[in-house]
């Protein structure tokens, strides 16, 4: 990627990871791509599948359903070492507008997880994503980060850099 075509977003390129109250957890970064492409890499289960686990984490993305729509539903089941049943992630898009927002909920715990926005802002070819987690309470943020379980964006989205590289324009 060309990071001459706007120096001014090549700092941006690092991942930032920022806690904003007591419910709320938001990362951003820049990719140098359009953001059609960027959304298309959030939105198409064969290329989730290929960024979205950091290769560093000790689970493997078995399945991956995603009705990427607004009223759709997804699904992610992981082997995760010592569990004999995958573990699942699920829940429903509720609102998506492409290709500047995707909002989804985390319905494993029985619908109390979570709901995470993601936008998608395009200058200049870069595209600028803000991630947003809205926890229901800040215990429930607390565990979160207490599990591992937000710590992975950086590995992931330097993982979408390399595919986004992959997709052309």
């Amino acid at each position: 990627m060309d990071e001459r075509r706007a120096p001014e977003a090549a700092g941006t390129r690092q991942t930032t990871t920022e806690r904003r109250g007591d419910r709320e957890l938001v990362v951003t970064r820049s990719f140098d791509g359009p953001a059609r492409l960027v959304f298309l890499a959030w939105s198409r289960p064969e290329l989730l599948r290929r960024w979205w686990v950091p290769e560093s984490f000790p689970v493997k993305l078995l399945s991956c359903e995603a009705d990427v729509r607004t009223g759709g539903t997804y699904r992610l089941e992981f082997g995760v070492p010592g569990r004999d049943e995958p573990l699942a992630f699920f829940g429903r898009y509720i609102e998506v507008v492409p290709p500047t927002r995707i909002v989804w909920s985390n319905d494993e715990d029985g619908g109390g997880g979570p709901v995470t926005t993601v936008t998608f802002e395009e200058r200049d070819g870069w595209t600028h994503i803000v991630l947003t987690d809205r926890y229901p309470s800040g215990a429930a943020l607390e565990e979160a980060i207490a599990s591992g379980s937000v710590s992975g964006y950086a590995e992931q989205f330097e993982a979408l850099e390399a595919l986004l590289g992959t997709l052309g324009e």
